[in-house]
């Protein structure tokens, strides 16, 4: 638990708990990648997935993701209160869905920066698509384009130049 600590999860404890996409799947199409280590009484995600990839052993459990079912549609998040599921896919161009949160929006071809679950920057991406938020839902998607495979398991925010 060096991420309460820390305030950040890293990869290597998200992979210990088994939230890691494996790498084959990633290159299957876009897959949900759940960040989500503490139990607390949520469940949105998995009211939000139409193809039951999302399952939870009561409302305070850990949110569980069947690669296989997921076919990286985006509904869950959208409603994670959390910002804490990205939809990630190495099929043709590697691309990361972000929650966003911040207005404005960035626009579609827009370069911006690639900033790691620490805050740190990692590089460059284009922005490829903007998916703004519904009325029952809480977050925008913002689909950036990174320009290598390591970005897919490290990229989880942006900041716009």
């Amino acid at each position: 638990m060096g991420y309460l600590e820390k305030g950040y999860i890293t990869l290597e404890e998200l992979q210990e708990m088994g939230f890691v996409p494996p790498p084959e799947r990633v290159r299957k199409g876009p897959v949900a990648f759940i960040e989500c280590p503490q139990e607390i009484p949520c469940n949105p995600c998995v009211e939000a997935c139409p193809y039951g990839a999302i399952t939870m052993e009561g409302i305070n459990g850990l949110p569980r993701l069947d690669f296989e079912k997921c076919n990286g549609c985006g509904r869950c998040v959208k409603v994670c209160p959390g910002l804490a599921i990205f939809i990630v896919n190495a099929r043709g161009r590697y691309t990361v869905w972000l929650p966003h949160e911040m207005l404005p929006l960035p626009e579609r071809g827009s370069e911006v920066v690639l900033l790691d679950r620490s805050g740190r920057d990692v590089g460059r991406g284009r922005v490829v698509a903007v998916m703004s938020a519904e009325e029952n839902t809480r977050s925008s998607i913002v689909v950036v384009e990174v320009p290598e495979e390591w970005h897919l398991y490290h990229v989880r925010a942006i900041r716009v130049v």
